[in-house]
């Protein structure tokens, strides 16, 4: 290898790594927003090198399938808290989108393709590659690092989130292809003015511009007309627990994580809230129907689902006997089996939310949780490659195979109004099944295009990524991105959400995205971000949206467009290599 050659492969790691670091600062909780607006110009300059299409593609590949491996390892460290199998695994696999992404530029570059054009189709692609491995994980998109800038966010209604990463794309496209030009004309001086205004990108310019201010014209539209279409409805209370992960696992401390959740729940009954949130799993029973008529009434599963009835009857306010609240409780469910021997064993086994009246019933409703987690609630491959799914069960959290199966119901929980003569009508999102736009939108509409849900809950244990060190909790940057990614659900489907999770970030996020500070009442910290491991409540009006959007009827059909262009690009490039190796051997 050249000196040349050295210096070429040292420029492509500190221009591939200075994206990496700034895609990193742009995200919560470091949130350098404006970052996101140039952090692919220095990938897009290295991929624009004409040198590197001389040299070949071996070196190019490498480099960014390396940085890119570093990239993914750092900013999802906190997976390895779980599995360090399938942190390695996963971000191995996603960097492979790196070179991809560089290889399919250049090409583009190449046949002369505008770079506004260019650039936003192959990212949002990208980003929605990540949903090819284990079932999907959208995660550190340029739309996420945008979530406070609320104007912006607006136009999720139509193209999803996928649309506010496709704009931050196409500036940065217009900013590389400014550079690009400049740098290739030199502006030109010796040449005649007409040559250097046909080599200058205005056009491109004029629509990013024009791309700009329609978004944040709309934006602007969508945020005024919110009070005709908002209105106040019930109070809802989210309760948050501060459990590490360990002392969950061990189910040693079970009725104490009971009683502090019995505690909160009084607080917020107190407060008036209507229906009372409970986090993911911590309950830490099986509340199905079918089991609990099967075991005895000194059994601890039964126990808690009494406890529970108790709390859902008590009366929010003083002389309102028989006015109790709804209570959504975060548990485990599943279809019961007797064994010969008459034990009672799981057949199935879900993570499910179950909804308790304030009759003390549970509601028929009940909600199994569809998108599994990889590693955190099943091991891949037991039925495709048994080998490969007994090794990766060496790396998990547990020394069993702790599967879980998956539910098929998008189901619609009912809650009536103890003031007006109203039925609302509300889904469950459990874990990460928020972080997939197409799982949210699911729930939104009926058969006949309506609005069938007035909001959204989601119930989640981020517990998994924080670390208790001498009583002292270290959040992991996981809390933050986790509530951000959220905020763009709402928007997409004009439907607020509740949260409610251990070490949290336990909110409500309105139908325009915004992630509230405050509340009616409560004693966690006012400014949501600042809800990182503690534990407490909070009560407040969410807010009912009746708008209907594009994106909930038609889903992210600007998402799939670009990874089928992605596609395209990579098929396009290999018939281009064997057409030309095909005509170099006949010469």
């Amino acid at each position: 290898m050249t000196t040349q050659d050295t210096r070429n492969i040292l420029r492509l790691f500190a221009a591939f790594a200075a994206s990496a670091v700034m895609l990193t600062l742009a995200q919560p909780p470091i949130g350098l927003w404006p970052l996101a607006w140039v952090a692919y110009v220095p990938f897009i300059l290295a991929c624009s090198s004409s040198q590197q299409e001389k040299k070949g593609s071996a070196p190019f590949f490498i480099v960014a399938y390396v940085v890119g491996s570093f990239y993914w390892l750092g900013n999802l460290y906190w997976i390895s808290y779980v599995t360090v199998g399938g942190w390695i695994s996963f971000c191995l696999y996603t960097a492979i989108l790196w070179p991809i992404l560089a290889l399919c530029l250049r090409w583009c570059i190449n046949k002369k393709i505008p770079l506004v054009v260019a650039v936003p189709i192959l990212i949002v692609g990208i980003e929605q590659s990540q949903g090819l491995f284990l079932g999907g994980f959208y995660w550190h998109h340029l739309a996420h690092s945008q979530y406070a800038n609320t104007t912006l966010i607006q136009t999720a209604d139509i193209f999803g989130a996928a649309g506010v990463s496709f704009l931050v794309a196409m500036v940065n496209g217009l900013v590389a292809e400014v550079i690009i030009s400049a740098k290739n004309l030199e502006f030109r001086i010796q040449n005649s003015e007409r040559s250097r205004i046909k080599s200058f990108p205005y056009f491109s310019i004029l629509i990013v511009v024009a791309a700009v201010a329609g978004i944040l014209v709309y934006g602007k539209w969508r945020i005024e007309q919110s009070d005709k279409y908002i209105t106040t409805g019930p109070m809802v209370a989210a309760v948050q627990t501060n459990i590490p992960q360990a002392v969950k696992q061990s189910f040693a401390a079970e009725e104490q994580i009971f009683d502090e959740l019995l505690s909160n729940n009084k607080q917020c009954t107190a407060a008036g809230a209507k229906l009372i949130v409970w986090p993911e799993t911590m309950v830490q029973a099986i509340l199905e129907p079918q089991v609990l008529r099967l075991i005895g009434d000194s059994h601890s599963y039964k126990l808690f689902d009494r406890a529970i009835s108790e709390q859902a009857l008590a009366p929010y306010d003083a002389g309102q006997a028989g006015k109790g609240s709804y209570i959504l409780v975060g548990a485990y469910g599943g279809s019961p089996r007797i064994e010969n021997n008459f034990d009672i064993r799981m057949a199935q086994k879900y993570n499910a939310a179950f909804l308790y009246k304030p009759d003390g019933n549970q509601t028929s409703e009940k909600y199994y949780k569809i998108h599994l987690v990889p590693f955190g609630e099943y091991i891949p491959f037991k039925q495709t490659v048994p080998f490969l799914h007994k090794l990766l069960l060496t790396f998990t959290p547990y020394d069993f195979d702790y599967t879980l199966d998956a539910g098929t119901e998008f189901t619609a929980f009912e809650m009536q109004s103890p003031t007006v003569s109203r039925t609302y009508k509300f889904s469950v999102m459990i874990c990460y099944e928020d972080a997939v736009p197409a799982m949210a939108r699911r729930f939104v509409l009926d058969e006949k295009g309506g609005k069938r849900i007035d909001w959204l809950v989601n119930i989640s244990n981020d517990g998994w990524f924080v670390r208790f060190k001498n009583d002292r909790v270290f959040a992991s940057s996981e809390l933050a991105q986790h509530t951000a990614i959220c905020a763009l659900r709402a928007v997409e489907n004009r439907l607020a959400v509740i949260r409610s999770v251990n070490t949290g970030i336990s909110c409500l996020i309105d139908t325009l995205g915004r992630i509230r500070d405050g509340y009616r009442a409560g004693n966690l910290p006012q400014r949501a971000f600042d809800r990182s491991g503690v534990t407490g409540w909070f009560a407040d009006t969410i807010p009912i949206d009746s708008r209907i959007t594009f994106f909930s009827k038609y889903g992210q059909w600007l998402d799939l467009s670009c990874q089928l262009c992605v596609v395209a690009i990579i098929i396009a490039q290999i018939a281009e290599r064997f057409i030309n190796r095909k005509a170099a051997k006949l010469k």
